[in-house]
């Protein structure tokens, strides 16, 4: 059923050939998987690793040991938590594929941010944006600021799916915008672009025009990208 892998492989493996079995419905009708030794057997690694792999997918709900019964499946064990390898999304390779996720979100973020803001969220967004230039004038790179200043226009959404996806994101937006932001301030027309875009953002916002919203903000994502082209740094 399974490929045999090396016995130095990563738990992470073992984990992973068990999540496309499960997924093919491989095991039995009641979900019970088979034991460590049997598992040991069939990937041709040690009773550690498989542990370690079974420990892995049950963090993540997708089994549920029993005491004295075994390994089963858990009854929601087919939905998947969104996994992003930290590792790659701060490659240079991997930023203009971050800012492409970012630049489908966003600009539809911004876009109902335009349609449903309040004026107290209004004023949230003036400071947010404040904030990035008093960060930069400090000496700082901007990096938080940045990502604080679209968080608070997803706030402005009301829409709470919206801040819990951009929630999740904030750490490889922040990997990403580390790179980019670097790059911004080694030119001063990169820098000055970067303000001018998110200006053009906030104008769009505060005047309810949910087309200009979107495109101001999809366009910001998109420059990026292509400043980092410029830079020779994707």
């Amino acid at each position: 059923m399974f490929e045999k892998i090396p016995a130095r492989a990563l738990s992470d493996t073992v984990a992973q050939q068990l999540l496309t079995q499960i997924d093919k419905g491989a095991f039995a009708q009641d979900g019970k998987l088979p034991t460590e030794a049997v598992l040991a057997q069939q990937f041709g690694v040690s009773r550690t690793v498989i542990r370690e792999a079974i420990s892995r997918l049950k963090n993540e709900g997708v089994v549920q040991p029993r005491q004295g019964s075994g390994v089963f499946i858990a009854a929601h064990g087919t939905v998947r938590p969104l996994r992003i390898d930290y590792a790659e999304a701060i490659e240079a390779g991997s930023v203009p594929q971050i800012l492409a996720l970012r630049r489908a979100i966003e600009a539809e973020v911004a876009s109902e941010a335009a349609q449903r803001r309040s004026d107290a969220d209004m004023a949230a967004i003036d400071a947010a944006l404040a904030r990035i230039d008093e960060a930069v004038a400090e000496g700082h790179d901007g990096v938080a600021e940045d990502v604080a200043f679209h968080r608070t226009i997803a706030v402005a959404t009301g829409n709470p799916y919206f801040l819990k996806t951009l929630t999740f994101l904030n750490q490889y937006l922040e990997a990403g915008t580390l790179v980019t932001r670097r790059n911004e301030a080694l030119r001063e027309d990169f820098s000055r672009q970067v303000r001018d875009e998110h200006a053009a953002i906030v104008a769009a916002i505060r005047a309810g025009d949910a087309s200009a919203a979107r495109e101001a903000a999809s366009t910001h994502l998109y420059n990026a990208a292509r400043r980092l082209a410029e830079a020779g740094i994707c």
